[in-house]
């Protein structure tokens, strides 16, 4: 059974909701540089995530956001009061956001914010609570104003942790009588897998040319400030709490063969390192060998490992998608994720998009992260893209993404049975976004569905799907009702 006063929601990115891309003073973020990408393999790790210089100069020149389909999103920047209307109608305990820095911060280095991008939050923040949803905000969500990009190769560079620590400062004083719940960097371990979009990284922006330093530069850079910020929620937000929120990639090996358990265990081990470090407030041995191995030095200043140490985390939050399998085996049949390549799983089914769903592969992974961390657990990302059709009647059958989220939450009661304390699930979305990596719309995850195709035409109507119907039920049952 689920717990009572369990935060049952939806979770959305502001990069990939809001739209108004340009409105209010805001300025561009790195997330606005990213194309329509309608033709590009799933498989093809590179071409999905890779960004050069030319690429982004000749974005910031192209002013058509049906090219970068992030600028106009779904228009959540004017019609969220219509979408949290439909959110509370679903029942939702919480809805997680994220707040665009640059609607704030229009370069990331102005010293005082926009009122206009302030008023914004604080109108859309009042207005989940006056509906009694819970906000759950994300600082860092793949938002970085892409001047840091062009002025310092962002995150890369010393000075964003300052500038990041404002802007939360920001956050924490202007919405934090509206806030409780808080979290720093979105999946921070895929800056290590998308440098671009996670941390406004160019690889040929890099002086010297050795990327992966400048990876784990920006990479300990983003742990110290939210360290520094996370002890600052604590100050100036009465009763915060502060989440860290990593991808949970959990890996099988392919085979029962040694080798195969070994290559396991070694991306387990990084994989984990990533929360390790804001809940246990230190590097992990094994990482820093692996890294002293690979010739990587981390940029640790005077006083940042003590940073680290005083302000670890309240509770641990991650997406989860898939699983995949590991094998030293050099022709393993490969098979997309979420932000990863890996070995395919011959006893799983897979999603349009090639994504291997493995329900059973959640509740490994809510055991495996509470037995290491012992700190309340949130599944803040979870869900299937799809592509979904209106029938005659203008209406959508989706019983496959019922049929998906039945499977997940079933196994996240038998988790919680187990003893795994979990206080809450945002499903990915809980309506219809533009996707990360390939900026479609026809990629579909919603219970509720946007009437806008990959080149922005439609009326942007929203309609119920089933399934709106059968989580509403499941949210007001708190999870008795699956049926």
């Amino acid at each position: 059974m689920f717990p009572d006063g369990f935060l049952w929601g939806g979770a959305i990115a502001a990069n990939q909701a809001e739209g108004a891309w340009d409105v209010d003073g805001r300025g561009p973020s790195v997330a606005d540089m990213v194309p329509y990408k309608p033709h590009v393999d799933v498989t093809d790790y590179a071409a999905l995530h890779s960004t050069t210089s030319a690429q982004v100069e000749a974005a910031l020149a192209d002013p058509d956001v049906n090219r970068h389909p992030k600028r106009r999103g779904i228009d959540f920047f004017h019609r969220y009061k219509e979408d949290l209307a439909l959110f509370a109608e679903l029942g939702f305990k919480t809805l997680r956001v994220s707040i665009s820095w640059s609607r704030l911060y229009p370069t990331g280095e102005e010293e005082q914010p926009l009122e206009a991008g302030v008023a914004f939050y604080e109108s859309l923040f009042t207005e989940m609570k006056s509906l009694g949803i819970e906000p759950l905000v994300t600082l860092h969500h793949y938002e970085s104003p892409v001047a840091l990009t062009m002025n310092y190769n962002g995150w890369a560079d010393r000075r964003l942790v300052d500038h990041f620590v404002r802007f939360a400062r920001t956050c924490f004083e202007r919405f934090g009588h509206l806030v409780k719940y808080w979290l720093t960097f979105n999946e921070i371990d895929g800056l290590i897998r998308h440098s671009f979009s996670s941390a406004g990284v160019i690889p040929d922006r890099v002086p010297d040319g050795n990327v992966q330093q400048a990876y784990y530069n920006a990479l300990h850079h983003q742990f110290v400030a939210s360290a520094i910020v996370t002890g600052l929620c604590h100050d100036l937000v009465p009763g915060g709490q502060v989440g860290c929120m990593l991808t949970k990639l959990t890996t099988y090996p392919r085979t029962c063969r040694p080798e195969d358990v070994a290559a396991t265990q070694q991306k387990t081990l990084e994989n984990h390192s990533y929360a390790d470090v804001q809940v246990f407030g230190q590097y992990p041995r094994l990482i820093l060998r692996r890294l002293e191995k690979d010739g990587i030095t981390l940029p640790i200043q005077s006083g940042d490992l003590e940073t680290l140490a005083a302000h670890t985390v309240d509770f641990v939050s991650f997406s989860y998608y898939q699983t995949t399998t590991e094998s030293i085996d050099p022709d393993a049949e490969r098979a997309p994720g979420n932000t990863i390549i890996g070995v395919k799983n011959p006893y799983l089914p897979s999603s349009e998009w090639g994504w291997q769903v493995d329900p059973v592969g959640l509740r490994i992974s809510l055991i495996e992260l509470y037995d290491r961390y012992r700190k309340p657990l949130f599944c803040v990302e979870n869900g299937i893209g799809s592509i979904d059709q209106v029938s005659d009647d203008g209406q959508i059958h989706d019983p496959y993404r019922i049929a998906y989220f039945r499977a997940h939450f079933e196994q996240m009661a038998q988790a919680i049975d187990e003893g795994v304390d979990l206080m809450g699930y945002t499903s990915w979305a809980p309506i219809d976004i533009v996707s990360l990596s390939t900026s479609q719309m026809s990629k579909r995850y919603g219970f509720i569905y946007v009437d806008q195709d990959d080149l922005g035409n439609g009326t942007l109507e929203r309609r119920r799907k089933d399934s709106f119907y059968w989580y509403q039920k499941v949210i007001a049952s708190n999870g008795a009702d699956l049926s």
